[in-house]
């Protein structure tokens, strides 16, 4: 779904709000687009980036600015037309709800976009088969029980390991996220030791509770992330850390009790291995080898 979006708007939107009623993503792309054309339309000058990720924010302002220039109501295109960013995000607008799975656009007189998603939890699948950011750096290969910084690991110089590794307490937002990516771990082989079907795609739609929600909508960040300058890896595995060990707690993945094994058991352990994928991902970005176990 992401890739589909992101093939209309040029780059991935972000998502909006908490989640917890109603899955929106929001995108600028016909701001930027506007802008690409005003820029294209001057002689002599070089064409600005297709894309660009907006930062985190869980409401938009009535005006916006693209890379410090300011975006104009109307932008004149190649041949004397002019289209305004609320003209073109309609057109945009139109491309997107013949989407799969887009269940509304809203455009804002501004030039934003709101769109609505119908299954938020397919998001899940979008992380597991997503390639990761262009130019990053590979992926190392844990060491079974490792759990310390890795001195080798090729990470961008702003980029450094953010937590000590003890005090292993929740006081310690490192020993959290460490735990996170380790306990996503756990759970698959617990829950597959129980009779829940694992490692294959889930019913995405059951992911629908409050706190699966919350996972998802951290998870939904990931694409915006990747393009970003500044991805703020560390404050983000911290959010998704807190929201996985809290969907743990309160929306199990695993049967308790007599409890049968079932498809939403499915669905969430299919969740925690997109959260440990995006969990071991952040910690290489930020120097630290993923733990074997803690």
């Amino acid at each position: 779904m992401i890739e589909e979006l992101r093939g209309v708007l040029g780059a991935a939107p972000v998502p909006q709000g908490s989640w917890e009623r109603d899955a929106c993503f929001v995108s600028t792309a016909a701001l930027r687009k506007t802008a690409l054309r005003k820029t294209a339309a001057l002689p002599g000058t070089a064409a600005l980036p297709e894309t660009s990720a907006l930062p985190e924010t869980s409401a938009l302002p009535e005006t916006s600015a693209l890379s410090g220039t300011a975006v104009p109501g109307g932008t004149a295109v190649p041949g004397g037309t002019a289209e305004s960013p609320a003209e073109a995000a309609e057109r945009l607008a139109t491309r997107l709800r013949a989407v799969p799975g887009v269940r509304r656009v809203d455009v804002r007189p501004n030039g934003f976009l709101v769109i609505g998603v119908a299954t938020p939890g397919r998001i899940v699948e979008d992380v597991l088969a997503s390639p990761r950011r262009p130019g990053a750096a590979p992926v190392a290969v844990p060491r079974p029980g490792a759990v310390h910084s890795q001195p080798g690991a090729a990470v961008s110089p702003q980029h450094a390991a953010p937590w000590p590794d003890f005090p292993r307490t929740w006081d310690n937002p490192g020993f959290a996220v460490r735990y996170a990516y380790v306990r996503a771990g756990a759970v698959r082989r617990w829950a597959g030791d129980l009779g829940v079907r694992t490692g294959v795609a889930a019913r995405p739609e059951l992911l629908d509770g409050p706190f699966d929600r919350a996972v998802l909508r951290v998870l939904a960040e990931l694409p915006s992330r990747r393009e970003s300058r500044d991805p703020g890896w560390a404050a983000y595995l911290e959010r998704l850390a807190e929201a996985y060990h809290t969907a743990v707690e309160r929306a199990s993945p695993i049967p308790m009790g007599d409890e049968p094994p079932s498809e939403v058991h499915a669905a969430r352990v299919r969740m925690g291995e997109a959260v440990r994928l995006v969990l071991g991902e952040g910690l290489v970005e930020l120097g630290v080898t993923p733990p074997g176990k803690i």
